[in-house]
């Protein structure tokens, strides 16, 4: 029996023609699969392309109005389009109070819940808290709002005082706002930390490292862009949330540094307004594309920091 040796010119050839063959064989339902994947991307860009599109021409409208200059938009402190005062600032920074108030309560609690899920739960454990903080998740908004001003707000005014604590106020909100981000803050960072390798684990270990110290100077700094990116998302989740600070934080443009009183945020003003009696190519109207586009320019700005992050802190592992 005679034996053919290949020559390795043959076998090098071998895969590409094997390749080649199947490139060249027609399979509709993968060129379906592909062509529906395609449209699903395109269908996405192309919406944030309208969307971007429909704030930029309907705030450029309230720009060009004579009654209206960039100088006084972002440099006085009143805001009450109806009567001719365009100042941003006080909608600005009752949205960041709420945001700061929020991030103070769901950064800690959720990089907490995300470092025990990871670090300390069983598997058992982990299949029973993951779903509960997806329930939590998945709470209408508005459930929430009413939560802030029936629950909470009655405790902050226990704890301060009636006449400190209004009945709305940016405090009570972004606690609330903080309550519901912590789904979002210990899902991802907990999905981060998961995916450090166990052996920087076992080093640690091996080096006489506690469980406490191996998960605060050993996971969590390894996981570090991942948990970076998970606190923008957050910080831009509760930038965006609406209906929480419509509820509760109250319906007055008010440029205070008091977590304690009303104040109104960009979101709340855009609800509040867009659900009146609003002409359309007023001034009224077209002040809420203004607002939505400066909020979407915050957002965006957020979104650019994280990818800088992730890029700058990113772990590579073998």
């Amino acid at each position: 029996m005679s034996v053919i040796m290949a020559s390795p010119e043959d076998a090098q050839a071998a895969p590409l023609a094997i390749g080649a063959a199947l490139r060249r064989r027609w399979r509709p339902a993968e060129a379906a699969i592909e062509v529906g994947m395609f449209a699903a991307a395109t269908v996405s860009i192309m919406t944030t392309v309208g969307i971007v599109y429909v704030l930029s021409r309907e705030a450029l409208l309230f720009f060009v109005d004579d009654r209206v200059s960039l100088i006084e938009f972002f440099g006085t402190t009143q805001w009450q389009p109806s009567i001719g005062f365009f100042g941003i600032w006080p909608l600005v920074s009752a949205t960041f109070m709420t945001t700061a108030i929020a991030m103070l309560v769901a950064l800690p609690l959720g990089l907490s819940v995300a470092i025990y899920l990871s670090e300390y739960a069983s598997a058992r454990m982990r299949g029973l808290l993951k779903p509960l903080l997806e329930v939590l998740a998945g709470v209408p908004t508005v459930v929430y709002g009413y939560f802030a001003l029936t629950f909470m707000t009655p405790i902050l005014r226990s704890i301060f005082g009636a006449d400190v604590v209004e009945i709305y106020n940016t405090a009570s909100a972004g606690i609330v706002i903080g309550i519901l981000v912590i789904p979002l803050v210990a899902s991802m960072s907990e999905d981060a930390l998961h995916a450090v390798p166990n052996s920087l684990r076992q080093a640690a270990v091996g080096l006489g490292a506690t469980k406490l110290e191996t998960s605060v100077k050993v996971v969590v700094p390894a996981a570090l862009s991942g948990i970076a990116a998970a606190f923008i998302v957050a910080i831009s989740r509760a930038m965006g949330e609406t209906m929480v600070v419509a509820i509760a934080a109250g319906a007055r443009p008010h440029l205070t540094a008091n977590p304690f009183v009303a104040a109104e945020t960009m979101t709340g003003h855009i609800v509040r307004i867009s659900g009146g009696d609003l002409s359309y190519a007023t001034i009224d109207y077209e002040s809420i594309f203004a607002i939505g586009l400066v909020l979407f320019v915050l957002t965006l700005g957020l979104n650019v920091i994280s990818g800088r992050i992730v890029a700058r802190f990113r772990e590579v592992y073998e």
